[in-house]
């Protein structure tokens, strides 16, 4: 009988393009049979609030394309020439810049970080919050989703030391 594969995650990012792939990760693992882990630790913590605020960083994400397909069908025609270095500085550009990857991804069928977080969770993904971080920050437990463990790097290093794959995110 053949060992059952283990996925072992770190998400240290809260924004919400990097709240996505520890979350379709481990859920794409749990959907085909493999056991996940995710470790939640510094900025990636406030993804296991009760009420997640992530947003969309442009500045702090080079790679970002200003060309992305937002909004209507004739919006979407339109070209994003802004330099990375100004979209940092243009006030409101971050929540912008959010609503629209937001409304591009539910025109698209993409699933909330809410509902891919639930989704983990029924799969049985263990999600384990780093209680160093959470004194460090000031987190109570009280602030997080119901089901999440809490532990520190050798908590997460045991499981990940029998992964099959180990991801920093």
């Amino acid at each position: 009988m053949a060992e059952t594969k283990k996925l072992a995650i770190i998400a240290s990012q809260g924004t919400l393009d990097w709240a996505y792939p520890p979350f379709i990760l481990a859920s794409t693992a749990a959907a085909m049979d493999m056991e996940a882990v995710i470790f939640f630790t510094f900025y990636g913590l406030p993804l296991l609030k009760k009420e997640i605020d992530a947003k969309v960083s442009p500045h702090s994400n080079p790679a970002m394309p200003m060309k992305m397909p937002f909004g209507s069908k004739d919006f979407q025609s339109f070209n994003w020439p802004i330099p990375n270095l100004l979209s940092g500085n243009i006030p409101g550009f971050d929540s912008m810049a959010t609503m629209l990857m937001k409304e591009t991804f539910k025109k698209k069928g993409v699933a909330t970080i809410e509902q891919l977080r639930s989704m983990c969770l029924e799969f049985g993904v263990r999600f384990i919050a780093c209680q160093m971080t959470m004194e460090v920050f000031g987190f109570e437990k009280e602030e997080f989703i119901d089901g999440v463990e809490y532990g520190g790097a050798a908590t997460f290093l045991e499981y990940a030391a029998d992964a099959n794959i180990s991801l920093f995110i």
